[in-house]
This record gives C-alpha cells, sequence and structure tokens, in this order.
C-alpha cells in the first residue's frame, strides 16, 4: 500500500513563493526541484531504497493550485517506511548554502525569460 507524507515546498524557516503571485507556476516549481536535490544531499539512502520517492504534488486552493514535496513510500516495506518517517521527522528548517545559491540561479534564469 503506497502512503503520501506532505512536507511542504521549501524548508519550515524559508519564505516561499505565493499562489496566486505572478511568478508562482515557476518559482514554485523550482523551489520544490531544490528542496528535493536537498533531501536527496541529506538522506542519500533516498537514490538507493527502493519504494520511496520525492515528488511534486498539486493541491487545490483558493487562489490557484499549490505545490508541495511529498515523501511516497511503500506502507509495507519496512526500510522505505523507516527512512520515510526518518526524512519527515528531520526536515531541514533552512536551506544550505549550496541549495540558496542553486535556487537564485534558477530563479535569475526564470525571471529573464
Amino acid at each position: 500500500m503506497r502512503e503520501t507524507l506532505e512536507i511542504g515546498s521549501t524548508p519550515c524557516n524559508e519564505d516561499c513563493a505565493q499562489v496566486g503571485s505572478d511568478n508562482y507556476a515557476s518559482f514554485s516549481k523550482l523551489e520544490c526541484q531544490v528542496y528535493i536535490r536537498q533531501l536527496q544531499q541529506q538522506f542519500p539512502r533516498l537514490l538507493t531504497e527502493d519504494g520511496i520517492d520525492l515528488i511534486i504534488k498539486s493541491f487545490p486552493h483558493d487562489f490557484g493550485t499549490y505545490r508541495e514535496v511529498c515523501i511516497v513510500f511503500d506502507f509495507d516495506d519496512e526500510n522505505a517506511a523507516n527512512l520515510a518517517y526518518e526524512i519527515e521527522g528531520n526536515l531541514p528548517e533552512d536551506w544550505t548554502e549550496e541549495s540558496k545559491a542553486k535556487l537564485a540561479e534558477l530563479k535569475a534564469i526564470v525571471s529573464k525569460m
């Protein structure tokens, strides 16, 4: 049985793109992609553990659709479930310096388009 844990679009102490803003569609996707990359670096088992994935999922909102990173895992797989709950319990509060730089770089590129 597949389970989904919603973990947000950015680390909890960070600002994020706001639903309904002009740049939300592009910036929220970038934020989620960089967040996934940061989590993969923090939890390298994500890249090798079967039965668990980080995905970007869209949800309805009064001002439009919003995006979040979600952990999707096989609940019946003890290793995958343990890793999913370990990640959920140890989410980063802030961007790493590398993630901040990557996000700034990507947002600058998208802003010029």
